[in-house]
């Protein structure tokens, strides 16, 4: 994998020992709002990364922390629900220690992943409903609503929408 660094951060594969970390992103309710329930229980969290590293060798999903360029974990995202055409990212956390722009190049370093490193053109997320910021966010960037439920908003980005998104951006990410 090639190294997944931007102007102010990086990201890395999850480990055992980020468990704890990210068991409080989670259950921190200046972030959770808008994020699936999680069990409060350290180990549980452990026995949860075990399982997706057997994942991770098989190129099923893969769950990163953000970091500071310093090494100051920020926060949390994933690329799973693989598809033939398309590949999903979700999980994504940041919290009170990112950089200014981490929002922004974590997302262009997700796409340079799944775009670069796994080959795809497309990527499907959804948002949850009254997620404002994060709808907007996404909608800037060139994603495009295909659906929705009671729950969540659908969309679908392409990788030759975030490279235009990209060209618009990139004073902001050197």
């Amino acid at each position: 994998m090639n190294k997944l660094i931007s102007k102010t951060i990086k990201m890395r594969f999850v480990e055992e020992s980020d468990a704890e970390f990210i068991l409080k992103l989670r259950l921190d309710e200046r972030y959770n709002q808008f994020l699936s329930s999680v069990n409060t229980d350290v180990q549980a969290q452990k026995d949860w990364i075990q399982k997706y590293k057997v994942d991770e060798a098989n190129k099923k999903q893969f769950y990163f922390i953000i970091e500071r360029l310093d090494g100051t974990p920020c926060g949390t995202v994933r690329v799973y629900d693989l598809k033939p055409d398309s590949f999903c990212w979700g999980s994504w956390i940041l919290n009170e220690d990112k950089t200014r722009f981490s929002a922004i190049e974590s997302a262009f370093l997700v796409y340079q992943f799944g775009f670069d490193e796994l080959g795809y053109k497309k990527c499907h997320f959804d948002v949850r409903k009254g997620n404002e910021k994060v709808i907007s966010f996404h909608t800037k960037m060139g994603a495009v609503q295909t659906g929705e439920n009671e729950l969540d908003y659908y969309f679908e980005i392409t990788q030759q929408a975030v490279l235009a998104a990209r060209e618009k951006l990139i004073e902001k990410l050197q």
